[in-house]
């Protein structure tokens, strides 16, 4: 029992890390500390809502499956489950939650800070749903889960794009912001059914396919924060230069 706990605060550990560096980008800036604050908030307690939702959607499927489609094939099913009931219920929880954190300020932050806002989203609700999947968990299991963190990823996805609808203008942004996420996740859950794997356990590439695309995705939201990080520093050298020019 004891090991098990010291592996689950293990696997926190870079998810907790990754919401203070996050949060630690700009702390003179207090719009920015504030959002960053209303979004761990609502990455936290996101959860509840997605609960209900989800268990709306999963009602639904459950009529349809008795009075609509009794016969409904069990991968079909199982699809509508995992795409519908789990993935689509979480980002569109995210997404609203992102949304209301932006809120009239969208404007006022760069590509950096709306996308810090998205990951600490998608972390701080990982962290929270790391919880009950931990108990009975073995701590390799565990060990996987906190440092493959999709929700990080796909939070990175999210917010990109996003910020990119908000500087360019362009909807397609808007639209590949939620959808992206919501589709890899959607095909990763699906992945590891045991529906699809009865077709042939070859299948399996898929799932580990898209844990690999998990990884590469945090590799490019550290590159894009470090970058970002340089871009910024810039920006203030030579504001720091122009005021000592002109006094």
């Amino acid at each position: 029992m004891l090991i098990n706990l010291l592996f689950f605060i293990l696997s926190i550990v870079p998810s907790v890390l990754i919401i203070v560096r996050l949060r630690n980008r700009k702390k003179n800036d207090p719009l920015y500390l504030q959002s960053c604050k209303s979004a761990i908030i609502r990455g936290l307690v996101c959860v509840l809502p997605i609960l209900v939702v989800s268990a709306t959607f999963h009602l639904v499927r459950n009529l349809l499956i008795r009075f609509v489609f009794p016969d409904m094939n069990p991968l079909v099913s199982q699809a509508i489950y995992t795409f519908i009931v789990l993935a689509f219920s979480e980002e569109l929880v995210k997404y609203f939650m992102f949304r209301r954190v932006l809120s009239k300020n969208a404007d006022n932050f760069s590509m950096a800070d709306i996308t810090a806002f998205m990951v600490i989203i998608g972390t701080a609700f990982g962290l929270v749903e790391d919880i009950p999947y931990a108990i009975g968990a073995t701590p390799v299991i565990m060990i996987i889960r906190g440092f493959t963190m999709g929700h990080v990823g796909y939070g990175f996805l999210m917010g990109w794009l996003y910020g990119k609808r908000i500087k360019t203008g362009k909807k397609i942004y808007g639209i590949a912001a939620f959808g992206l996420p919501f589709l890899i996740h959607g095909l990763y859950d699906f992945s590891l059914s045991e529906e699809l794997l009865k077709l042939n356990d070859n299948l399996a590439f898929i799932g580990i396919s898209l844990a690999l695309l998990d990884i590469v995705l945090l590799i490019l939201m550290v590159r894009f924060f470090l970058v970002s990080r340089k871009k910024e520093s810039g920006i203030v050298q030579l504001s720091e230069k122009a005021v000592e020019v002109n006094p």
